[in-house]
């Protein structure tokens, strides 16, 4: 996959870090009930998923305190990102679409509601 191909696959970025990791959870969640998606591929972030929860740990914990917690994190972030890069990409790009649509959406209805106001509470 050439370099342009693989940035046009990125989750365009919409702020912070836990909205970005909430829009990825939510496509890799899309994509794994996407009949589109091979699924021999979907069983790559459930194999990664498998792993987290597993009482198998390929650096452990207790001997390496930090490696231990990284590894997993690691493993999870590679399982999603390799089922991605795989799916097919004009399925990935339309879910990505979508999300970030429904995004935009939310955000403009919450931002017409919302009233920064003190609240004031009169002594008598």
């Amino acid at each position: 996959m050439n370099n342009q191909s693989s940035r046009s696959l990125m989750i365009p970025p919409q702020g912070g870090m836990l909205k970005e990791l909430m829009l990825r959870l939510k496509l890799v969640l899309r994509l794994l009930g996407d009949k589109r998606v091979n699924f021999f591929v979907k069983l790559i972030p459930i194999g990664a998923l498998a792993y987290l929860i597993s009482p198998v740990d390929l650096a452990p914990g207790v001997t390496l305190p930090v490696i231990g917690a990284l590894d997993d994190a690691a493993v999870l972030w590679l399982g999603t990102t390799l089922f991605m890069e795989l799916c097919p990409s004009e399925v990935v790009r339309e879910h990505i679409r979508l999300l970030s649509s429904n995004l935009d959406m939310i955000e403009h209805e919450s931002g017409e509601d919302v009233v920064d106001a003190d609240s004031v509470e009169e002594v008598k």
